[in-house]
């Protein structure tokens, strides 16, 4: 048995998510469709993370175990040919100790949230981006983001459906960053909850508007109380940027 480390790229928006669901398609499944097609074995692909509907990665870090003899070679060429005409790309596959775990080994892992600061439709983003039509102060943005750097107990920010055992978590970095009619959310911790990344965007877009200032994120955060989130951003802006070992 051989295990390999997979390094994904998808664009989410055909899939119910990173996990299988009884419900839709999903890029585990499709991944798992294809390994069956080529080697003929019903092996389980193991994510560093697990993304939610509509939600893109650029370098998504998963494993899987093959008994078949194969080089990582020909399994990531053989994988992309099955996976055509997918929005899901193999970017590389190498093997990897028996021991190495795509989601236990990780000791990082970082998001970007990409949205478009302008009135005029997406065209080439649309899906791929949040489009805001509204002037945001980005400066403002990144200014009370630094609120919610640091361990803190998270539950505003926190779906309803979560099932980390702990609102607690350390967030290492949260930036924002403009480029013109571009801003972007650096995020990087160990871990997040589900939908922390979302719900922190949508409540810094709300500073950036003006709606809200830093002393209302921190109020927010203070609360512990899913009630208290001000906006839950859309997927489509959300980028999974890589996991770390």
């Amino acid at each position: 048995m051989t295990r390999f480390r997979l390094i994904v790229e998808f664009d989410g928006r055909p899939f119910m998510g990173w996990q299988r669901q009884a419900h839709g398609p999903s890029v585990q499944q499709a991944i798992e469709e294809a390994v069956e097609a080529i080697t003929g074995e019903q092996a389980v692909l193991h994510a560093a993370g697990r993304t939610d509907a509509g939600v893109h990665a650029l370098a998504m870090s998963a494993h899987v175990e093959i008994a078949r003899g194969i080089s990582a070679f020909r399994l990531s060429d053989g994988l992309n040919a099955r996976l055509r005409p997918l929005p899901i790309a193999i970017l590389s596959a190498e093997e990897v100790a028996e021991d190495w775990h795509a989601r236990f080994s990780c000791i990082g892992r970082r998001y970007v949230y990409r949205i478009v600061n302008r009135r005029a439709p997406l065209t080439i983003e649309a899906g791929r981006a949040w489009q805001v039509a509204v002037p945001l102060d980005a400066e403002a943005m990144d200014a009370a983001a630094k609120a919610l750097v640091g361990r803190h107990d998270f539950t505003t920010f926190r779906s309803a459906q979560c099932q980390s055992e702990s609102p607690v978590k350390t967030l290492d970095r949260l930036d924002v960053i403009r480029d013109g009619e571009r801003i972007e959310v650096h995020a990087a911790a160990r871990s997040f909850l589900h939908h922390q990344v979302r719900s922190m965007v949508g409540c810094l877009q709300l500073v950036g508007r003006g709606k809200w200032s830093a002393d209302d994120l921190r109020d927010a955060l203070a609360a512990r109380d899913r009630a208290a989130l001000g906006f839950n951003a859309p997927p489509d802006g959300l980028f999974f940027v890589e996991a770390l070992y």
